[in-house]
This record gives structure tokens, C-alpha cells and sequence, in this order.
């Protein structure tokens, strides 16, 4: 469903989000949620777009990705502070929640979810992720991953020791190093800076069911073409034809000033500049249906599904 959000600066989000239960699997265990503040929101919070893939059997992986859609929303909306802080804090509430619950509940025990989020405000964006679910950035021809891949292949290809093609056919290529409810100590990627938006740019979110199967060229393309509903439909389309194991879902959004221009005559690419990271590297340069849309809902390593 496509969603227009106004913005202070000037700039507002033709935005779409689809969750698909795939080709193979018959339990969806992702969630998509784009979520925009009461009118009278006082906090200037702006926009939240999420994903989040969720693990663990007998559905728990749909109760962790459900926890943490819903309690990051309530907390990033409801909570004072800065917007670093408060998508901290968020992510911090989302990981107890899911430990707690885990721990009430037997059957349910060594489940977690990935979580990647955009926070839109300002004309700028946030971003806040744990785990392998991806957050992109197209501006003009330039397709960027904002996000960090927490993999144990991906880490191996940072410290030199796979290429990215050994990676890719790695058998341990589903190993997540860090989730929401893998314990206490977690390590998401919090950005303290924010990313300033321009007219014309396409935001991308996306679980490994569709960045596992479709090529980044491939997601960039119909991200750019399309108008984002049609692109989420086009997106969720090619995963599935490229096999469609997993489950698949994605958001995209672009941005638009508020008289519905998002990019014309006269505009012009620089080079982007990414924010700071809160501790971490900055990410490298890339080395039905069965369709549900939401607006709200244990060792070294955990194998995604």
C-alpha cells in the first residue's frame, strides 16, 4: 500500500511495503511496517519504514519479527530523546522483549529476528540494523548499501579470508552473528549522524529473501523505474522466480518535495558522504498471493531459517 508522509523540510515519501511468504515455505515469518506519527506528534519524529526476518521453529520466528516491529514502532514514537537515542533504546526494548518472551515460553526458546530501519525526518534518515536484512540507498546511478551485513561470511570477507564469490557458496552463508534476542549484549549498528535526503533518492529495504536471490543491479534498476508499490510487486516477483526459498520482504521509498517533484531538469549527483557509525565501520562499496502488508503487528552464530 503506497504511503505519502510529510516532512518539516519539505520533503515527503512515496513509500510501499510487502512482506510475501515465498515459492517453498508455507509460514511467513517477516514483517514490513511503515509507520507515520499521530498529527498532533509533538516529538518531530517523522516516518519509520522496518523489516525484520524472523528464526527459531514452531513459528517463534514470526512472534520474535512481530515483537520487534511492534515494540520498536511504540518506542521510537512514544520515547523523548534524540533520534539516535530513541532508535537505541528502541532496539534495546525489542531484544529484552524477545528474551523475556523466549523464556516464558519453552517452545519458543533460541528464536531471534534481524531488524533493519529507516528513520525519516527532517529531510534526513537514521538508520538503525542488526543482522542481515538490508537497508540501500539510489541516488541518481549510485546504488549504495547503507547497511552492514552481520554474517559470519560477510566478517570473513571484511578480514580478507573469502572472496565475495566464496562467500556466496560458503555453506555457512546463513550464519547470523547478531540478532534481536540472541542475548543481552547485543550490537546493532545505531547511525549517530543522519544521512541528508535529496529530491529524486530511492530508499531500499529488503530481508535476505530477496537480496540472497536478486543481484543488486537488478533491485537498483526496478527500484528506479518504478513508482514504489509497483516496484515492491516487481521485486517480490524476481525473488520468487529465482526460487523464492525464503520469505521475501521489501520496502522502498522515495523521496519527493512537496509539490510531488522528486527529481528533474537541472538536478545533479555529488558524491554522498555516509554518516558516522556508532562504533563501526562504515560499509564498504559493494566488494497472491501469499503477500501481507503491516502497518504495526545462541551461540556463536544462528542459521537464518
Amino acid at each position: 500500500m503506497a504511503t505519502k508522509s510529510p516532512q518539516t523540510s519539505g520533503l515527503r515519501f512515496n513509500a510501499a511495503m510487502m512482506s510475501n511468504v515465498g515459492a517453498v515455505r508455507t509460514l511467513n515469518e517477516d514483517v514490513a511496517v511503515y509507520a507515520a506519527p499521530k498529527a498532533d506528534d509533538g516529538l518531530g519524529r517523522g516516518s519509520l519504514a522496518l523489516v525484520a526476518d524472523g528464526m527459531g521453529g514452531h513459528a517463534a520466528g514470526e512472534v520474535a519479527s512481530g515483537l520487534a516491529a511492534e515494540i520498536i514502532r511504540r518506542v521510537y514514537f512514544e520515547l523523548d530523546g534524540t533520534i539516535p537515542a530513541v532508535l537505541a533504546s528502541a532496539f534495546a526494548a525489542a531484544n529484552a522483549a524477545i528474551i523475556d518472551w523466549a523464556a516464558e515460553h519453552p517452545e519458543c526458546a533460541g528464536m531471534g529476528t534481524t531488524c533493519t530501519a529507516l528513520a525519516l525526518a527532517d529531510g534526513q534518515a537514521w538508520l538503525g540494523h542488526i543482522g542481515d536484512s538490508r537497508a540501500y540507498l539510489l541516488r541518481g546511478t549510485t546504488f549504495t548499501q547503507l547497511s552492514t551485513d552481520q554474517t559470519l561470511v560477510a566478517q570473513m570477507v571484511r578480514e580478507g579470508k573469502l572472496t565475495p564469490e566464496q562467500a556466496a557458496a560458503s555453506p555457512v552463508s546463513n550464519v547470523i552473528l547478531q540478532a534481536l534476542g540472541m542475548g543481552p549484549e547485543i550490537g546493532p549498528v545505531i547511525w549517530n549522524e543522519p544521512l541528508a535526503l535529496q529530491p529524486g533518492d530511492v530508499m531500499v529495504l529488503c530481508t535476505d529473501g530477496l537480496s540472497g536471490l536478486v543481484a543488486d543491479e537488478a533491485i537498483a534498476a526496478l527500484a528506479g523505474r518504478l513508482p514504489p508499490y509497483e516496484a515492491c510487486l516487481a521485486l517480490i516477483d524476481a525473488a520468487i522466480a529465482a526460487g523464492g526459498h525464503d520469505n521475501v520482504s521489501v520496502g522502498v521509498l522515495r523521496a519527493m518535495t512537496d509539490s510531488g517533484r522528486s527529481a528533474g531538469a537541472g538536478d545533479t549527483t555529488r558524491q554522498m558522504r555516509l554518516p558516522d557509525l556508532a562504533g563501526v565501520e562504515p560499509p564498504e562499496d559493494r566488494d497472491g498471493s501469499g503477500t501481507r502488508e503491516l502497518s504495526i503487528p545462541a551461540a556463536a552464530g544462528r542459521r537464518d531459517g
